[in-house]
Order: C-alpha cells, then structure tokens, then sequence
C-alpha cells in the first residue's frame, strides 16, 4: 500500500507541478506574477523530482541574469522590451477574443475586433 501511495502522489505532484509551470509560462508576458508562478511549480515538482530542482536553480539563475542585463541597457533597449511585450499582450488578448467579448457587450459593430480563432 505505501508503495501505491508514494506513486499516486509522485504522479499528482508531477501533474500539480506540471500545470502550474505552464499557467505561468502562459502569464509571462503579461503584468503580473508570470515568473513566479513558473518557479512555484517548478518548486512543486522539485519536491519529487530531481531534474526538476536542477532546471529550477538554472532557471532561478538565467531570470537573475536577464534582470541585471536589461538594467544595464540604454533606455532603448528597455523601451524595446516594454514594447515587445505590450505587443504580445495585446494580439494574445485578440487572439482569445477578448476583445470580441467587449465588442459584443457593448454592441459595438467592430467586426475587425473578433479573434480569427472563434
């Protein structure tokens, strides 16, 4: 029985873990807690997995080495970034019909505001 056990729950930690990661992958781009998210379920998985502490600490690592790069960078590249971002934002937000849905709420007639995905 506690061989059951121990494998049911290595299995939920890994589907826990798993779907956390890739909530927050999703949220990266967005403002928000996207990169903590990632590195809380890598942390779930870590508890079971050892691979997983180890992408956990590189990753922790490459995320510091990109803050203090970006920090370093003329206001350009920062603005580029910004940028870049806002632009993901704004097409994923279109692409899951976001703003289709206001488009429909408020009876706009902005057919151009539907996500060619619904």
């Amino acid at each position: 029985m506690h061989r059951v056990f121990r494998k049911s729950r290595k299995i939920a930690i890994g589907v826990v873990g798993g779907l956390v990661v890739l909530l927050g992958l999703v949220l990266v781009p967005y403002p928000g807690p996207g990169w903590l998210i990632v590195f809380a379920g890598l942390a779930i998985l870590a508890t079971e997995f050892d691979k997983a502490r180890k992408v956990l600490d590189v990753a922790e690592g490459k995320y510091k080495q990109w803050e203090q790069w970006l920090a370093r960078q003329n206001m350009s590249i920062k603005l580029a970034v910004w940028t870049l971002t806002a632009v993901i934002v704004v097409v994923t937000i279109w692409l899951l019909n976001g703003y289709g849905m206001i488009n429909d709420f408020f009876n706009l007639g902005q057919g151009w505001m539907k996500s060619p995905l619904f």
